[in-house]
């Protein structure tokens, strides 16, 4: 009955942003991490250098990143996208490619398309996301409300992007084996 989905495991790849403010048009993406579902799991971090001026407050407080080193020290953005291209290239095998999975994927997918579209030409991802809250709202039949982090976890949203897709990826695990999907 899940053989679809257990198919999909080894190409799913949990992936979570932290950007300048609420939409890529205005504001800066500033970090992607992700990383693979099944151990031994292959992970990806990197810092980008701000290519929008602009910074919305309460990212800011939210993120905790400090605009002005990541001038300084921030890869710039296409070299960050081709990188994690290649590590999508070299990580995942499946011949269907790889599949995004994010907790809330609307908004991190919306980042990375815009920018994969703007400095690659084309996302790795194709148009296909899975959003893990969306899935737990289906499995437990519970309201978006009750799909959040605090409720979930009792693992603190860190906002360091590669902590939070490999939290999110346990999450998302933790709710299949949870359902008899997946064993322990």
């Amino acid at each position: 009955m899940y053989n679809g989905l257990l198919s999909d495991l080894g190409r799913m790849v949990s992936v979570d942003v932290e950007s300048a403010g609420p939409n890529p048009g205005d504001y800066a993406l500033l970090s992607v991490g992700a990383c693979t579902l099944m151990a031994p799991r292959a992970t990806f971090y990197r810092e980008l250098r701000p290519d929008k001026p602009r910074s919305d407050p309460q990212s800011e407080s939210i993120h905790r990143l400090d605009l002005t080193r990541l001038a300084r020290e921030g890869l710039p953005p296409e070299q960050v996208l081709g990188e994690m291209a290649d590590w999508l290239a070299e990580t995942i095998h499946d011949p269907r490619g790889p599949l995004f999975l994010g907790f809330n994927a609307a908004f991190d997918w919306m980042f990375l398309n815009d920018y994969c579209l703007h400095y690659l030409g084309h996302n790795p991802f194709g148009h296909s996301a899975v959003d893990i809250k969306s899935v737990i709202m289906g499995m437990r039949l519970i309201a978006w409300e009750d799909t959040s982090m605090r409720r979930l976890t009792d693992v603190p949203l860190r906002h360091n992007a590669l902590q939070d897709a490999q939290d999110q990826a346990d999450i998302f695990l933790n709710v299949l084996r949870e359902a008899d999907i997946l064993d322990t």
